[in-house]
């Protein structure tokens, strides 16, 4: 026998599923529509607390529509790369030592992701 906790999956799976559902989906998009096109086993109210959470990262935007609120993603998250980079700026800014932070980032770099980064720092970007 399960217990329902055993299957809960984590929030950041179920984060990168709706915004997977938004990026899909090409245009804003009602808790209702999310839920219908992830064709998961979520309750209405589980997409739209993931939604709501995601708008208080700034990870997505909403506008309102009648009593609700459609979601879309933000410009610079429009796909998985997006995300990351937004989570890593977003863990850059929670440190006030942001110097230290980015030298102990670097100095644990592979050769090549080192190498990477070089070349995107020395050119106008990706």
């Amino acid at each position: 026998m399960t217990d329902g906790k055993d299957e809960r999956r984590p929030a950041g799976e179920l984060e990168a599923g709706v915004l997977a559902a938004l990026w899909a989906a090409g245009g804003p998009r009602t808790p209702g529509q999310v839920q219908a096109g992830l064709g998961a086993d979520l309750a209405r109210t589980t997409v739209t607390t993931i939604l709501s959470r995601l708008y208080d990262k700034g990870v997505v935007e909403r506008q309102r529509k009648g009593r609700g609120y459609v979601y879309y993603p933000v410009q610079e998250v429009q796909d998985a790369h997006g995300l990351t980079a937004r989570r890593m700026h977003s863990e850059l800014d929670r440190d006030s030592d942001r110097e230290t932070v980015l030298a102990r980032f670097v100095a644990q770099l592979s050769p090549a992701d080192e190498r990477i980064l070089r070349d995107l720092l020395e050119s106008d970007g990706p």
